[in-house]
């Protein structure tokens, strides 16, 4: 369930350019039509070097990554690709994958593909190509999460607040699905994750036949014990609109696939505030920043959200492809087919 969210917002106006969709998994099967449709200039921008894995371009210190692969390490056997942080920093051999998570040979990205269908974490039906922050070594302490000023004994987590952002276009989502889910056609590009819930989700979504997609984030309700079942998403556009159906008006003020923008979250006391900027850089930039306070909980009325007070929390990045071939009905017909999601990363910072 969606309903739109009234936290204020600020804007101001923009466009870009940028990548063209890719429909290869690697970056080493890249046709030189595709590669003539990506900006070489943009690795200089951004300070990239094209012959460095992703670990030489960008700060992954604090973070960890899954991938969409059957694990091979024997104490991972049945589950997902996880990457721990010394694997993906090791600095004689720094992690990279030539299908899911690689440097663009062009633009110097950090590239991550995900599928409609392959091994997901345990209580998701999506496929990931995705960083996850790690405050520590070990899961199981609180110093390994953030949490909120408001949470009692904040001192025991590994931070109180947070601060990541991230400059980025998605190159392709799957052209496959079913109209009347969210989930079709769309990828989450960050996160903050707490126990159970999300109290943000960043979507770009873009329907089979338009030119510009839709960004929007989504705040879960923290419902929890017996009323966990009631919990949903609120959810707040930022360029474009979400929830947008089969038959729908282009949103023409949304991003094209390739375009690059930013997002900025920034939690500071009990507050998180958002800023997302269309042509970051430019002159005729757009901006748009929302606030909402996350221990205060029942947003929007909603009589089953705790807030976020008193819960852990973290922060992802990366591309969490929301078609899959269950629920939303996509198929898996491969990437030549446009069975998958692609983003590229070309900043992101953790402060914490």
């Amino acid at each position: 369930m969606h309903t739109k969210n009234k936290i204020a917002a600020v804007v101001i106006s923009a466009l870009v350019t940028g990548l063209a969709g890719c429909s290869t998994a690697s970056s080493t099967d890249v046709t030189s039509n595709q590669l003539a449709k990506k900006d070489s200039t943009l690795a200089a921008q951004y300070n990239l070097d094209v012959t460095k894995v992703p670990a030489q371009n960008f700060d992954l210190s604090k973070f960890k990554l899954n991938t969409p692969r059957d694990d091979d390490k024997a104490e991972r056997a049945g589950k997902v690709m996880e990457i721990y942080k010394s694997m993906l920093n090791d600095k004689s051999a720094p992690f990279s994958d030539p299908e899911w998570f690689y440097t663009d040979p062009v633009t110097g990205a950090m590239v991550f593909t995900a599928p409609n269908k392959a091994m997901t974490t345990p209580n998701s039906k999506n496929a990931r190509s995705e960083l996850r922050a790690m405050l520590a070594d070990d899961y199981a302490t609180p110093k390994n999460n953030f949490t909120i000023a408001s949470t009692k004994d904040a001192e025991k987590y590994g931070a109180i607040g947070g601060h990541m952002s991230a400059t980025l276009a998605v190159d392709w989502v799957s052209t496959s699905g079913d109209y009347k889910k969210n989930g079709a056609f769309a990828t989450v590009i960050g996160q903050i994750h707490a126990s159970h819930n999300e109290p943000l989700k960043i979507v770009y979504r873009k329907l089979p036949g338009h030119e510009y997609g839709s960004v929007y984030w989504n705040y879960e309700t923290n419902a929890k014990g017996d009323e966990y079942k009631f919990r949903h998403d609120i959810s707040t556009d930022v360029f474009g609109q979400s929830g947008l159906r089969q038959g729908a008006a282009e949103p023409t003020d949304g991003i094209k696939l390739g375009e690059i923008f930013s997002y900025d979250i920034n939690v500071t006391g009990d507050i998180m505030h958002l800023t997302f900027v269309k042509n970051p850089g430019a002159a005729n930039k757009e901006v748009k920043t929302f606030d909402i306070n996350l221990a205060k909980g029942h947003v929007d009325g909603d009589k089953y959200d705790q807030g976020y007070a008193n819960d852990y929390l973290y922060f992802k990045a990366g591309n969490y492809n929301q078609c899959n071939t269950g629920s939303t009905k996509c198929t898996n017909k491969g990437l030549k087919a446009g069975d998958y999601a692609q983003v590229s990363f070309y900043k992101l910072n953790l402060d914490q």
